[in-house]
């Protein structure tokens, strides 16, 4: 095997357009200077799982090898040989039910893959369908690239990057999605790309980026992505790639079942397969060659004719011993000891825009979806509108005799209910938006507050438009009490309302993000709090236990129907023509009686508290994905332990320099090979 070169060029940071070249790092030093890149190792990496039969199970079983920069390392295997987790361990990535042990360095030190220095994408596809390529990709930039960038220089390196990625003929072309033509879907994986490396991160981890693509555009995507490689560390996982993608590899880490089979250049892999006694058939693609030889998926299959075949688990072991007793291993090894004696810089986190740009870019770029999209406030706004002049038809001019009484309470209890229960209408809408918002904060684009603060403000108008326009029509067509004031009331309660039931439908999208099981979960919770909240069953007489003490004091629809019955009925006579009495009835008496309010304080009190409820169930979401974020940011930090055996290899050729955690240790037990 010929000696690999260590020799790492300059990273170029540059963006040239036309004749000029636009220096990230020249506008106030933000986007970091000139470096030699970025080398990442790993050794003795292993990974094991919980599991209720047999205690542990081991994902990844001692892997040792490296990446470096301008080069472009291909994992491949089998699906199901661990690649996605192997990423995962790289980029720290790894949930609470993985144990994580060995030693992984970015340039001989343990550190931290702050933001800007690090770049994830993900098998699944999460952008906002509604927003053309280059709005996605300006608005990305508007919210990563730091405020010491002028607005120009931003939309200069969103049009750039658009370009290096061959998307400019799709730049005014929307995503698109379900029921939404638009984009294909290899070009989504290149805009996918697209927004991860607008900061120029020396590191990209790349899951499956060809994942449900032809041949074609897979090789589109991966070519691009090579495009990328100068100055730039590439870690991708593939499944199956054609045997031009193939070419595209520098590297190649072939996994089977969590062990490597086989680790360096890819154009080796050949030779080394053929020695070991499977030479690659002619005229055929070698990923093809290696996964079969690899795959013990289909060994009982009878109809694939095994018989004289050697079982794949008797070569998959002949393969691995023989590769760690090859001169590849030992010059893995080798390359792992000098990358970190070498060491190299410090990576530092770079700035991105402020907290105020970025809640104004999140505020608009939501309203734009909003806007854009039919399924996530127009519809029911259609549909709001027919309800309303259903219910002013049927509830026409109401009058002010003793029917009238309960027909009121019937309107307001139904406004109250059902036309704010159909807001569950914008779940699957909350769900797309809570998917982009945790790729994007995950990978560091913005925090929690802003994510809030933006939909907050960018719902706001939204929220008004479809309670104004049929709150107006039902009101107005029943004969509801004349006065501007109390018209004002009444659209504020079923505003406030409405929102509250979209702040309790995005908690539930981010505890149960499956859009069916949301649906019943917040349906649920609002059919619960609908028949404590006093109308459906009187105040005494709901039981004491649950029912009245806690769910009806809790229920915001206990307040909304008082102030609506408090506006509604105060003020006004009533006359009672029933059984040929012609009795007069004030509004309060009706109110103390019928509906049993509690008249101690006014309607505005009420309302004030359904604000409260408001801004209360707002925190709960914040609070929710903010625990959320901290969970992430916890698991990053404690699923790594440095094993007792990783440490005694490494001893040697690790600096003398102190270590930077990477991820800190815990006190589980350590895993030996």
């Amino acid at each position: 095997m010929a000696s690999v070169n260590l020799e790492m060029p300059p990273m170029d940071y540059g963006i040239r357009t036309g004749n000029q070249e636009v220096e990230l790092n020249a506008v106030k030093g933000q986007m970091g200077s000139k470096t030699r890149g970025v080398s990442l190792t790993w050794n003795d990496l292993w990974v094991t799982v919980s599991t209720r039969k047999s205690g542990r199970k081991a994902i990844l079983q001692g892997l040792t090898g490296y990446a470096r920069p301008s080069e472009l390392l291909a994992v491949m295997g089998p699906s199901g040989c661990g690649k996605s987790t192997f990423l995962d361990a790289l980029a720290g990535r790894l949930d609470f039910s993985t144990r994580q042990s060995g030693v992984i360095l970015i340039n001989g030190h343990k550190q931290k893959l702050s933001y800007g220095t690090c770049a994830y994408l993900t098998q699944d596809e999460t952008l906002l369908a509604t927003l053309t390529v280059k709005e996605a990709v300006y608005y990305s930039a508007q919210l990563q690239l730091p405020d010491s960038m002028t607005k120009s220089e931003k939309i200069q390196i969103a049009e750039q990057t658009i370009k290096e990625m061959g998307l400019q003929d799709a730049m005014n072309t929307r995503i698109g999605g379900w029921g939404n033509k638009g984009i294909s879907g290899g070009e989504k994986r290149r805009l996918s790309i697209c927004m991860e490396i607008l900061t120029r991160p020396k590191l990209l981890f790349l899951d499956e980026p060809t994942s449900g693509l032809d041949s074609a555009a897979s090789y589109y995507v991966m070519s691009g992505i090579s495009r990328q490689k100068e100055g730039r560390t590439i870690v991708a996982s593939i499944h199956q790639p054609s045997a031009e993608v193939f070419n595209l590899f520098h590297s190649l880490c072939l996994l089977s079942s969590g062990r490597i089979v086989y680790f360096g250049p890819a154009s080796a892999a050949i030779q080394f397969f053929a020695r070991n006694g499977f030479p690659c058939p002619r005229l055929q693609n070698p990923s093809d060659h290696f996964l079969k030889t690899i795959n013990k998926d289909f060994d009982e299959d009878v109809e694939q004719g095994s018989a004289g075949r050697k079982p794949t688990e008797e070569v998959i072991d002949l393969l691995v011993n023989s590769y760690k007793s090859s001169e590849e291993y030992h010059e893995v090894q080798n390359q792992v000891a000098e990358i970190c004696q070498q060491g190299g810089e410090i990576l530092e986190k770079r700035s991105h825009a402020n907290f105020t740009t970025q809640g104004l870019v999140l505020t608009r770029r939501s309203s734009v979806n909003m806007f854009r999209d039919l399924g996530y406030y127009w519809m029911r706004f259609a549909t709001y509108v027919a309800i309303a002049l259903g219910l002013g038809s049927i509830y026409y001019d109401l009058g002010s005799n003793y029917r009238s009484v309960e027909e009121r309470g019937l309107m307001v209890a139904f406004v109250v209910s059902f036309m704010t229960f159909m807001t569950v209408g914008g779940f699957p809408s909350f769900v797309e938006d809570m998917k982009v918002f945790q790729r994007e904060n995950l990978n560091g684009h913005y925090g929690c507050c802003t994510f809030v603060i933006g939909n907050t403000l960018s719902s706001i108008p939204y929220v008004l438009l479809i309670s104004f326009v049929p709150g107006a029509i039902a009101y107005f067509l029943s004969g509801f009490q004349n006065g501007f004031g109390h018209f004002i009331y009444f659209e504020l309660v079923l505003f406030t309302s409405m929102m509250i039931v979209e702040s309790l439908m995005m908690n539930v999208a981010a505890i149960v993000p499956n859009f069916l099981m949301g649906i019943v979960v917040g349906a649920g919770i609002q059919g619960l709090q609908i028949l404590s909240g006093g109308f459906f069953q009187l105040p005494s007489e709901l039981p004491d236990p649950i029912w009245k003490y806690p769910l009806y004091y809790m229920s915001f629809h206990k307040y909304a129907y008082q102030g609506m019955f408090k506006n509604e009925f105060e003020g006004l006579k009533f006359t009672d023509d029933q059984f040929g009495k012609n009795r007069i009835m004030s509004g309060e008496d009706i109110l103390r009686e019928r509906w049993q309010a509690e008249m101690a304080y006014s309607k505005w009190v009420d309302l004030a508290i359904l604000v409260g409820t408001l801004i209360l169930y707002r925190l709960v979401f914040l609070l929710i994905i903010k625990t959320n974020e901290k969970v992430v940011h916890a698991r990053k930090a404690s699923t790594s332990i440095l094993s007792n055996r990783s440490s005694q290899i490494m001893a040697k050729s690790l600096p003398a320099s102190p270590l930077h955690g990477l991820t800190s240790f815990d006190d589980s037990p350590t895993i030996n090979g």
